[in-house]
């Protein structure tokens, strides 16, 4: 695939190496030609308002002027993500002895889960480029908003999960159409397989593969949103879940290029992430001072997150080390735990991937490595709906009584 002068991905200039700093063209690239560093998207913003992005479309398409993608892509079929409510937590932050607390709660997205946001900037671009078929390995929300986008799009989708995915996630993947192919092995594996058929299906955009620079950047509107949301401003503290480690790292360079646009108030912020301790290599890389995050099987309910070798995850380690942040991981247990706490305190059902995180918070506020006083946000990046498994054995029913007063009385429930 090659650009032409009429190629149109908006204020993108360049891909850079994130650690030799050379940079290429704009192209379906996603390692550098010098060092096989990763590569990510250079931009020229030029003058961007608060007015600007607040008169756009409510999705986030109203930060197209800050993303790889065509300027008219709000006019072309698309499942328009985003813009997903900010859940003032009291309840919970109550709870965990918290003063201020937001949940942002991402399972509003058209498939469930922050995964529509990247997909819909890597599809907008990859359509850009040339590509004919939207295509990914998967743990099992990429396969939900991969399969949906290219359904909306009418294009063909190539979707590729470990064989012992949650029954929900393959079910909501199969709904969709497309080429739909379990494997048996974990994402690991996936995504080995995947890349090895990327490089012969020349037409065929891997969204996390070799459009992956593109992808990445939707995980920014996260942090455009929630600073909007804020009243233009930034947390103080921010707990995102750690898979590939992409999310977490795109968030804060959201909030740097918001600070260097002016958009909000330059201040020091805090990142924390959060993972399974069943899938816990960059919290083992954190907790041992180490720079180099060595790869690890994944056992853990928390399937979404079972990446056990994370692109992102040195990157994880710098943003929490310059923030003055940390990485904590939990026990299944924890995460079954956190999963209720979120939704009897809040009344959100969030997915393991959200238990992981309210569990850590757990762990950070008790151990007093995040601020207690100080104003703090927490991901919640998918739906409980999607892993009912995880909680099925302990969310039942108070009573099962017959038809009448007598009963109930007699269950002892007023």
């Amino acid at each position: 695939m090659a650009l032409t002068p009429a190629t149109d991905l908006g204020p993108a200039t360049a891909l850079v190496c994130r650690e030799c700093g050379s940079k290429r063209d704009l192209g379906p690239f996603y390692a550098c030609e010098e060092c096989f560093g990763p590569l990510e998207i250079a931009y020229d913003f030029g003058g961007i308002t608060r007015a600007d992005i607040e008169s756009g479309p409510r999705n986030i398409w109203r930060y197209r002027g800050l993303l790889p993608v065509p300027s008219t892509v709000a006019d072309t079929p698309n499942t328009e993500p985003g813009l997903t409510r900010l859940v003032r937590a009291d309840n919970l932050a109550e709870s965990l002895g918290l003063q201020r607390l937001w949940v942002k709660d991402d399972s509003g997205n058209p498939t469930h889960s922050f995964k529509d946001r990247v997909v819909a900037v890597a599809l907008a671009a990859a359509r850009e480029l040339g590509f004919k078929v939207l295509a990914c390995p998967s743990t099992g929300n990429l396969a939900n908003a991969v399969a949906a986008a290219a359904a909306r799009a009418g294009i063909r989708s190539a979707v590729f999960v470990p064989s012992n995915l949650e029954s929900q996630k393959i079910i909501t993947t199969a709904v969709y159409g497309g080429t739909f192919v379990t494997v048996d092995g974990n994402y690991d594996d996936v995504n080995r397989l995947a890349s090895e058929i990327a490089g012969e299906q020349e037409d065929w955009a891997f969204v996390n593969v070799n459009v992956r620079p593109y992808y990445a950047e939707g995980s920014k509107t996260l942090g455009y949103e929630i600073a909007e949301q804020l009243g233009w401003r930034l947390p103080d503290q921010i707990v995102v879940p750690v898979a590939s480690g992409s999310q977490l790292t795109k968030i804060d360079k959201a909030f740097q290029e918001l600070i260097k646009l002016g958009l909000v108030e330059d201040k020091p912020y805090r990142v924390f992430g959060a993972q399974a301790a069943g899938c816990d290599p960059v919290s083992a890389a954190f907790k041992a001072g180490h720079d180099v995050v060595r790869p690890v099987k994944p056992d853990t309910i928390a399937k979404s997150l079972a990446i056990g070798n994370p692109a992102d995850g040195p990157y994880v380690l710098d943003v929490t080390r310059r923030t003055g942040g940390a990485v904590e991981d939990v026990t299944d247990e924890q995460v079954v735990d956190g999963i209720r706490l979120l939704a009897r305190t809040e009344g959100v059902f969030g997915e393991t991937a959200g238990g992981v995180t309210v569990g850590c918070l757990r762990k950070l506020v008790e151990a007093g490595t995040l601020d207690p006083s100080a104003e703090t946000v927490i991901i919640n990046s998918g739906d409980g709906l999607k892993t009912l498994d995880a909680v099925a054995p302990v969310a039942k029913p108070s009573a099962n009584i017959a038809p009448t007063l007598e009963a109930f009385r007699a269950a002892g429930l007023a």
